[in-house]
């Protein structure tokens, strides 16, 4: 690891002019490249005191071993050279959007005496016309295949042309009417340019000229009795509007643009582009990058506009270009796009209207790309097993975590305070064993309280499982402590001769056979330790070998107080503190930093933003659980089923008020003494206020709502079809 102050350059060495800065390690290799318009400032702020650094810079500054730079003209020069310089030198610390496939183009090679329309990919050649990128290859075929029928322009490779014109044959298509056969002289090279134009002209989105042009010749063929004619004429109309319905308009007045929106968390960023031309979507692509350095959703913005306009030219880069967030500055990067079109691009926020709400609809794209690439990231066997190995070794544990407890607290000012616990096993979700908990032993805001009162009250419930069921197999001595690796303990703690021995090879320590280095238990044997004579889960019966809280010290060394009053020492605490994910460990002043690759790191990340999640949700539903509560729900014994019947059968608590208690009996399943008993919670509720016009001051005469507390609110765990998840304790 270098001292920065090593390398520093005196200040007044460096120009106070715009530039671009590398820093190179000390095997000279350009690990960084970024750009200023002051260097003089730029680069005094990665001389600061290390300890005042983002974690990430202080990591590429003391990697690198020089600084240099080069002085440029103005802010625009430079936005261009750090572009060529990112290209050229890949440098390690720097955002780099890759595509996670090459996108295919509709490409018709102008430059060709006979040009071709055909599907490429990779990088563009001078002098042919590309429309897209699309998503999928067969979406250009099937397009093309219509629009041939009006343009047949060639589309057999230059084998197929040959060896047609050397035998005087055409191919298939020539003989069906879609390929107006030029390789054996039917037309021009001259009309076959001019019809590859119009098909160029059509795909850039100037349909109307020919469609009203071909409604016409269909309309005087059919006047002069040309039937046969008139009604291949409207079958070609008929493919060029099928063709155009493909991409539907979503942007008035024939507009070109592209949108470009970024979703990201902590560690990654997804960048989804559509490109709208002649008002259609014509054509999507997106990258999801690792987040290297400290960069800003303006700075993610301005590295996607180099990315994507960095080798266009012209009409490829749109007059218009929408984003989330705007580059600082903002003026250089829109004189820079300016340049590469020749005249001038408004880049600009959509505010409102039409186009705020198709980039909505882009932003929705860029969260599920970003959420599928957590997903399959997350779904790979290897991947996980690392994570966990780097997880024990970060936390010097004595095996991989195979069972990873998380706990969050969430409130709304001081109100409705619970907290979550959710569940990952080898590294996935175990969603039937999350739980939640409201918080009992005091009022108002204190996280660090309510961590600890969660984990006495979870763990207070484990140690009375381990005493009612007698530790975990059956006929053991329930008296004799546990060794260490007896087996005889958790049959996840990896010892040897467990019954749950370690999927990995007999008699090993458990580490997958390829090397990945984490453990994984036999499902089956788990599951069966886990379970009552009746066959029901236990109710928080397996410990967890590492416990995450979010939050820092304070919430850490709550949770280790916790653990230690109940006498608990074999389970491992961390936290996660979410502004620059630092892992905290009891008793420590500094926090363990992993790096920013590290696939742990990831692992703790998803395992702390899932217990956000069911904790914020399971809050938001007792708010709202809260605003809707009515009379109803303070009679005791009468649950939603029969509040609802109450509704349904009166119309509104207004008329359910008024009702006797005979009228009430009348509802299926109301007995005289519950009829009583709702009777006399009406009569002691005070009535609804009446509404009244603030314009004229007038009594509205209104049915009271339906002020239940039902359950049309939001679920507290969507999707989660175990009635035991999310179960209240």
């Amino acid at each position: 690891m270098a001292d920065p102050s090593s390398y520093r350059p005196r200040p007044g060495d460096i120009p106070d002019s715009p530039g671009v800065y590398r820093f190179r390690d000390e095997h000279r290799r350009v690990i960084y490249v970024g750009k200023a318009k002051s260097l003089r400032q730029r680069l005094a702020n990665y001389f600061q005191d290390l300890a005042n650094l983002h974690p990430r810079t202080r990591t590429m500054v003391t990697t690198a071993a020089s600084v240099e730079w080069t002085v440029v003209s103005t802010e625009v020069e430079a936005l261009q050279l750090e572009y060529s310089w990112i290209k050229e030198y890949d440098p390690r610390f720097n955002v780099k959007y890759r595509d996670d496939k090459s996108y295919p183009y509709l490409a018709v090679t102008m430059n060709e005496q006979f040009p071709r329309v055909q599907v490429m990919r990779g990088h563009k050649k001078k002098g042919v016309r590309y429309f897209g990128p699309y998503a999928h290859a067969w979406a250009i075929r099937d397009t093309v295949d219509l629009l041939l029928r009006v343009f047949p322009v060639r589309t057999c490779s230059a084998g197929v042309f040959k060896n047609a014109a050397r035998t005087g044959r055409p191919c298939l298509l020539g003989y069906i009417g879609k390929c107006s056969a030029p390789c054996v002289g039917r037309i021009t090279p001259e009309d076959h340019q001019e019809l590859a134009e119009e098909f160029c002209d059509f795909m850039a989105g100037r349909t109307g000229t020919y469609l009203r042009r071909l409604e016409k010749q269909m309309m005087e063929a059919a006047e002069e009795m040309e039937y046969e004619r008139a009604a291949r004429l409207r079958d070609d109309i008929g493919a060029l509007k099928k063709a155009m319905e493909k991409n539907a308009v979503v942007l008035a007045d024939a507009t070109d643009a592209d949108l470009i929106a970024v979703a990201e968390d902590e560690l990654e960023a997804a960048v989804q582009i559509f490109h709208v031309r002649g008002g259609r979507v014509r054509g999507q692509r997106g990258w999801v990058t690792d987040k290297v350095e400290e960069v800003t959703t303006g700075a993610l913005v301005e590295h996607a506009l180099q990315q994507l306009y960095g080798e266009e030219s012209g009409d490829a880069v749109p007059k218009e270009v929408l984003v989330p967030a705007l580059p600082e500055p903002v003026e250089p990067v829109q004189e820079w796009l300016t340049g590469r079109r020749g005249s001038n691009v408004s880049l600009r926020i959509p505010q409102r209207g039409d186009k705020k709400a198709l980039m909505e609809t882009v932003q929705r794209n860029a969260q599920q790309a970003l959420a599928l690439h957590k997903t399959k990231r997350a779904s790979d066997l290897t991947t996980r097993s690392r994570a966990l190995e780097e997880i024990a070794e970060a936390l010097d544990l004595d095996s991989a975590p195979l069972r990873i407890e998380c706990y969050d607290i969430s409130h709304l000012q001081g109100d409705d305070v619970v907290a979550s616990m959710v569940v990952f096993e080898d590294g996935l979700q175990r969603k039937s064993e999350y739980r939640r908990f409201q918080i009992k032993g005091f009022a108002g805001q204190d996280d660090v309280r309510s961590m600890h009162e969660v984990i006495t009250r979870r763990f207070k419930r484990y140690l009375a499982e381990k005493e009612r069921t007698g530790e975990w197999t059956d006929g053991a001595d329930t008296d004799a402590p546990l060794a260490e690796g007896s087996g005889t303990g958790n049959p996840l703690a990896g010892g040897s001769g467990t019954p749950g021995s370690l999927a990995g090879g007999p008699g090993a320590n458990g580490s997958l056979p390829d090397g990945g280095g984490a453990v994984f238990a036999d499902a089956e044997v788990i599951a069966d330790s886990l379970k009552d004579d009746d066959g029901r889960p236990k109710k928080f019966a397996y410990p967890p070998q590492l416990v995450v809280v979010d939050g820092g010290q304070p919430q850490v060394a709550a949770a280790r107080r916790a653990l230690d009053e109940l006498g608990i020492d074999d389970i491992a605490v961390c936290g996660l503190a979410k502004r620059l994910e630092e892992v905290w460990v009891p008793g420590e002043d500094d926090p363990v930093v992993l790096p920013r690759t590290s696939e742990g790191l990831y692992l703790l990340q998803r395992v702390r933003d899932e217990a956000h999640r069911f904790a914020i949700t399971y809050q938001r539903t007792k708010r709202a659980k809260r605003f809707r509560a009515g009379p109803l729900d303070d009679v005791p014994g009468l649950g939603e089923t029969r509040k609802q019947a109450l509704i349904k059968h009166f119309g509104s608590v207004k008329k359910l008020r008024s009702a006797t208690i005979e009228q009430i009996q009348e509802v299926p399943g109301i007995g005289r003494k519950t009829a009583e008993t709702i009777a006399v919670a009406l009569a002691q509720a005070a009535p609804a206020a009446p509404a009244v016009n603030t314009a004229t001051g007038e009594i509205i005469e209104d049915e009271e709502p339906d002020t239940t507390g039902g359950s049309s609110g939001e679920p507290v765990t969507a999707g989660v079809p175990d009635e035991r998840r999310g179960q209240e304790t």
